[in-house]
């Protein structure tokens, strides 16, 4: 048995390499730039009809939503730009001036048919056909191309299914709140005894630098949201989309409070220097309460972003079970808090600022408050869908794929399902 789990070891590994989103995409683009180019050697009068795989392969991009849409702007600049050309052509010529020219008009034209990031490529596309001799050929020659490449790109996306990337966002997801929680600790450790206000201050400019980590996480996130879109892989893409940025929208909100705690704590250390930030027996709570909720952090987002049903569960019962702890250890650190204030009422304002952004956290990991926010999130998106598709939406409902109830009942909590 041992024998053969070590050999089955580095199959496992290949298999996991070669679904990796980056591999297959990289396999994907290859295959339609070459299908291209085999397909325009028959179809162009050019003897090396390289636009059409260059087509394919920036068309093919990481999600089909995409795809579908940057393919129809890329044969629109092209088409565009070699209509330009022909006309300067017939006109003008090709001198410095008319060139100079046709770049500009290009640009415009590129921004008036709203190709967006491809109005450059309607000025290149207008320079390579007019600096041709003939025309009219390499018009209708570059324009074949671009088609084909678009149509082998957007049939290898429709044949061959993009890579779905919601375990990438879910990793980086999870990344932040392990990097959230590191930071969470550090703090704790260093309230529970003497910290001087350079350390306290270093504290809060690592708060500060998460902002940095969480546009990171919300570009993965992008993505996977587009390759959602579109995909024939994806059953209840909205239901995925809904978990998974509400849940990031979570984790910022408890980065913004964390940075706001290293505020307070930082002014503390200011008022208290040289003394230290609480009592002994108050500073261990305080480092003991970070503590879970730092644990209970890490434990929200694996819950959203679980796949397995048995395992989603397990997370929402250790995540129950880490709030409910720490909403106890608040209890008893607002206790000693009040204590304290009674005996000297000149830090009160900040001891009752961190009661404040510890309750803040452990009320936005809270499952009901996320069951709530999940629910409101749905019927928001639903709603805008049926107002921008009404008739798309009622094709849906009525051939059954409308999200059922009891699903979105038993997704409340952030479950998702395979």
């Amino acid at each position: 048995m041992q024998d053969a789990r070590e050999w089955t070891q580095p199959l496992g590994r290949w298999v996991k390499r070669h679904r990796n989103p980056v591999v297959v995409q990289a396999l994907r683009s290859a295959a339609a730039a070459t299908i291209a180019y085999v397909i325009a050697l028959r179809l162009s009068p050019e003897a090396a009809p390289l636009t059409a795989p260059l087509t394919a392969l920036l068309v093919v991009q990481v999600t089909l939503y995409s795809t579908l849409t940057t393919g129809i702007r890329r044969v629109n600049s092209v088409v565009a730009g070699v209509l330009v050309a022909i006309a300067f052509s017939l006109l003008v010529g090709l001198t410095w001036w008319s060139l100079a020219l046709l770049i500009v008009a290009s640009l415009a034209v590129g921004h008036l048919v709203r190709v967006d990031e491809f109005v450059p490529e309607v000025a290149i596309s207008a320079m390579l056909v007019l600096g041709v001799t003939s025309v009219g050929d390499t018009a209708w020659a570059r324009i074949v191309e671009t088609l084909i490449g678009a149509v082998v790109g957007l049939g290898c996306n429709l044949l061959l299914a993009p890579p779905v990337w919601v375990d990438r966002a879910g990793d980086s997801i999870e990344g932040l709140a392990r990097r959230v929680r590191q930071l969470m600790l550090r703090i704790g450790e260093e309230a529970a005894g003497r910290t001087p206000v350079e350390q306290a201050a270093a504290r809060l400019h690592e708060a500060r630098r998460l902002d940095h980590d969480i546009v990171e996480v919300d570009a993965a996130l992008r993505q996977a949201e587009d390759s959602l879109r579109l995909n024939p892989r994806v059953r209840e893409g909205l239901l995925y989309r809904v978990v998974l940025r509400t849940g990031l929208d979570t984790l910022e909100i408890c980065t913004v409070v964390l940075r706001v705690i290293a505020r307070t704590l930082t002014d503390l250390a200011k008022q208290r220097e040289p003394e230290p930030l609480f009592p002994p027996e108050t500073g261990a709570v305080v480092e003991r309460l970070l503590s879970e909720i730092s644990d209970a952090v890490v434990s929200f987002a694996v819950l959203v972003t679980t796949h397995v049903s048995v395992s989603a569960e397990s997370a929402e019962a250790r995540l129950t079970a880490e709030l409910r702890q720490a909403a106890a250890t608040r209890d008893k650190l607002g206790q000693l808090l009040l204590e304290e204030v009674q005996r000297d009422v000149r830090h009160w304002q900040l001891f009752g600022a961190v009661l404040t952004e510890a309750d803040r956290i452990i009320d936005e990991l809270d499952t009901e408050h996320r069951s709530r926010r999940l629910l409101e999130e749905l019927d928001r998106c639903a709603r805008e869908q049926r107002e921008r598709m009404p008739r798309i939406t009622r094709l849906r409902e009525l051939s059954g794929g409308r999200v059922p109830s009891r699903l979105r009942r038993s997704r409340a909590t952030g479950r998702r399902s395979p």
